[in-house]
């Protein structure tokens, strides 16, 4: 079967381990498969490897999610829209380092919020103006509460929900055709998790965030979470009094 040229997602971030399950989740559903990133050698890797195990189509892109000034330009390099954008840019940090290093902090601060939040705008006003798409932003259980152990990454992360929270409500007060989708993955068992210990109940594997992907834009959904549990998770987690949660100590 040849690859299904009418669809096309563009994975910006696209060396991480989710980035890579998600982008062979597409794939293998005959999708055109564009990935962007920082390393043109891995990525070329990466696109090789993927379009040997499907046969669609992969195209690599240079992107950098700091260099804010070249993201207009990054946008009209495409002859086409994809018809999904997704960001899967993070970096976790260190919070100690956090704390006392500013630039760390501000690259921590740039690359989980700022960065991804300009170009996911940036894309969805294109696709308003075509008449539909979809935006995927991929943001943290890190981001639901404040956590003296991470809060640098998690404000971040935070705030990239907040605004895709934002950007979805103004598209649908507009009557745009342009779904906004939050991912909120909970433990994803990667590289950058690699060195963490993590409860098995509530990890996931990267490949299970490619599918639930899928299935939340099948069904346009706002919010989705890999593992159905940590919906009741967050929930609990807003709920705990401020003078409470102090006391864990997390």
């Amino acid at each position: 079967m040849a690859p299904n040229p009418a669809k096309a997602v563009l994975i910006l971030g696209a060396t991480s381990d989710v980035s890579r399950a998600t982008a062979l989740a597409f794939a293998r559903r005959r999708w055109t498969v564009r990935l962007a990133g920082r390393s043109l050698p891995e990525l070329q890797r990466e696109a090789a490897d993927i379009s040997a195990r499907t046969g669609s189509q992969v195209t690599i892109h240079q992107f950098d999610v700091l260099d804010m000034g070249s993201f207009v330009a990054f946008v009209d390099a495409f002859p086409d829209l994809p018809d999904v954008v997704m960001s899967a840019v993070g970096l976790l940090g260190k919070q100690p380092r956090a704390q006392i290093d500013l630039d760390h902090a501000r690259e921590i601060m740039r690359t989980n919020y700022e960065g991804p939040s300009l170009i996911l705008g940036l894309f969805a006003e294109r696709f308003a103006a075509r008449g539909g798409g979809s935006i995927v932003g991929i943001s943290s259980v890190a981001g639901i509460r404040g956590r003296g152990s991470n809060y640098v990454y998690g404000s971040a992360k935070a705030g990239l929900a907040a605004f895709l929270s934002g950007l979805r409500n103004r598209l649908a007060i507009n009557g745009s055709n342009v779904h906004v989708m939050t991912v909120t993955p909970g433990f994803i068992r990667t590289r950058m998790t690699s060195d963490m210990r993590l409860p098995p109940v509530l990890t996931a594997v990267p490949a299970e965030l490619g599918e639930a992907i899928l299935k939340g834009l099948d069904r346009r959904k706002d919010v989705i979470y890999v593992r159905s549990i940590w919906c009741f998770l967050t929930l609990i987690i807003r709920l705990i009094p401020e003078w409470f949660f102090k006391q864990l100590k997390l």
